[in-house]
């Protein structure tokens, strides 16, 4: 049987503050996936000034016996970042663990589903006579 973790990857930020909804995100989701039997870890990675990077974080995923992975990006779009430094980065990881299966799913905020949430969160913050 194989062990499916998922990475959720964000961009990182200097203030430690800005990783406080990732982190919820992620706990949200491990609990969300153990209540459902998917099983797995969940994890957070960083491109950049933060800890851990995508390497770290697949490694420690492989090391746990996950032999499937998917990284989710935590981005609101398909911006640099994501169409040459992450297929580098995942390219990286899959050389570095050739047993494992990486996947890539697109970037969040490209989904219909995020966005309709997100339409929603603002109507809520919407008064009655605003324009």
């Amino acid at each position: 049987m194989s062990t499916h973790g998922m990475i959720l990857f964000g961009h990182g930020a200097r203030d430690a503050r800005w990783k406080e909804p990732f982190t919820r995100l992620a706990a949200k989701l491990a609990a969300a996936r153990g209540a459902s039997d998917a099983g797995g870890p969940v994890a957070l990675a960083f491109l950049e000034l933060m800890e851990p990077s995508l390497p770290d974080a697949i490694a420690a995923q492989a090391a746990q016996g996950c032999t499937v992975i998917t990284v989710v990006p935590v981005f609101f779009g398909q911006g640099g970042h994501i169409r040459r430094d992450l297929p580098a980065l995942i390219a990286q990881c899959q050389a570095d663990h050739p047993d494992v299966q990486i996947r890539c799913a697109t970037a969040v905020g490209e989904d219909d589903a995020v966005l309709n949430a997100i339409v929603g969160y603002c109507l809520t913050h919407a008064s009655p006579g605003d324009a």
